[in-house]
């Protein structure tokens, strides 16, 4: 049997909505709900391009020029994004990970990162993948198999489509009061500074995103009864959203911006909740630390916005706590500069 070039596939359906994992990565390649794509898709048997729907571990987004010092111990990763020399999203996005369970609404799956160069530690990672009512849940568990203390961080990276258009054309909501600021050539982590001083990126009252640039991590998340939720919206009323709780200080947003390659220019939005913001191996910046036999557990859900009723009201199965209003996060203490690379 012939093994599609992303890996074997799981496909789970349920309540409208039919999904589609890949082995290699633990990649969500396919979401639709009722019939339309709630993130960008592409072809089993097709290279995953731009780490579309790929689980990032043991750190999601950048380590500045690879390095960080753990435990006394200096290490050096490889440059996987070598035209900014950065380490780039983890070590498991060209893994193939193993089924551990699968069901029609539910799959499993599970790779171990062997001591390496530049992160010499055994993690287990087990990603699980299930659909509800509420949408898809992606839960990423990590457990510590060696005997020392480890740095971990994850996250997931979907490019969301809201509907007809690109991202110009969507109205997005994302409710964070901080943006991280990058330097721009490396995308180095520079400082956090409240959205105020830079209105380009505060999404706070839902808008139209227009032809804005973004790749930044934010925070300082207002939340409603513990969950943050971001959502992008089409002009057609239906959109796609994404939800995470507290175990996900940062959010990442991407805008897609391939200018030189008009098929996938801004044709979906990276939203991506994180345990931790870029450089967290160096900052120390909510970055969890595994000690040996621990696990540590994250998760998100992505949902379909149906098209509102001619009453306005949108369809009674999203979740009553999204209706709550919500207060944000208090993170002064993000405040400080994490790094001045670039």
């Amino acid at each position: 049997m012939v093994v599609p070039r992303s890996g074997r596939q799981r496909r789970l359906t349920g309540h409208g909505y039919a999904a589609e994992i890949a082995s290699v990565g633990a990649t969500l390649r396919t979401l639709t709900f009722d019939g339309r794509d709630l993130v960008v898709p592409f072809d089993a048997d097709e290279v995953r391009p731009a780490y579309r729907g790929a689980t990032l571990a043991p750190w999601p987004n950048r380590i500045v020029d690879g390095r960080y010092r753990f435990a006394g111990a200096e290490h050096q990763l490889a440059l996987t994004e070598p035209e900014r020399g950065q380490a780039l999203h983890g070590l498991l996005v060209w893994v193939e990970f193993e089924d551990r369970l699968v069901r029609e609404d539910r799959v499993s799956l599970a790779a171990v990162i062997e001591p390496q160069a530049g992160y010499p530690f055994r993690i287990e990672v087990e990603v699980d993948y299930r659909l509800d009512a509420d949408g898809l849940h992606q839960t990423v568990t990590a457990r510590n198999f060696g005997p020392d203390r480890a740095p971990w961080g994850t996250g997931p990276h979907p490019y969301l489509v809201a509907g007809p258009g690109r991202v110009d054309d969507w109205t997005l909501t994302l409710p964070a009061s901080e943006v991280l600021t990058v330097t721009p050539k490396r995308l180095s982590p520079v400082t956090v500074e409240s959205v105020t001083e830079h209105p380009e990126w505060d999404f706070r009252e839902g808008r139209r995103i227009g032809d804005v640039f973004i790749d930044h991590a934010f925070t300082s998340l207002a939340r409603a009864d513990e969950i943050a939720e971001v959502r992008v919206v089409a002009a057609t009323g239906e959109g796609v959203g994404i939800a995470w709780d507290r175990r996900c200080p940062w959010v990442q947003v991407h805008t897609a911006d391939t200018p030189a390659v008009a098929s996938t220019h801004r044709i979906g939005l990276a939203v991506e909740p994180m345990t931790c913001p870029p450089d967290a191996f160096n900052s120390g910046v909510d970055l969890v630390t595994l000690a040996p036999g621990e696990a540590h557990a994250a998760s998100w859900r992505i949902f379909g916005i149906s098209r509102p009723a001619a009453s306005g009201r949108e369809n009674a199965w999203l979740p009553a706590q999204f209706g709550a209003i919500p207060r944000p996060e208090r993170r002064a203490a993000r405040t400080r500069r994490t790094s001045t690379s670039g």
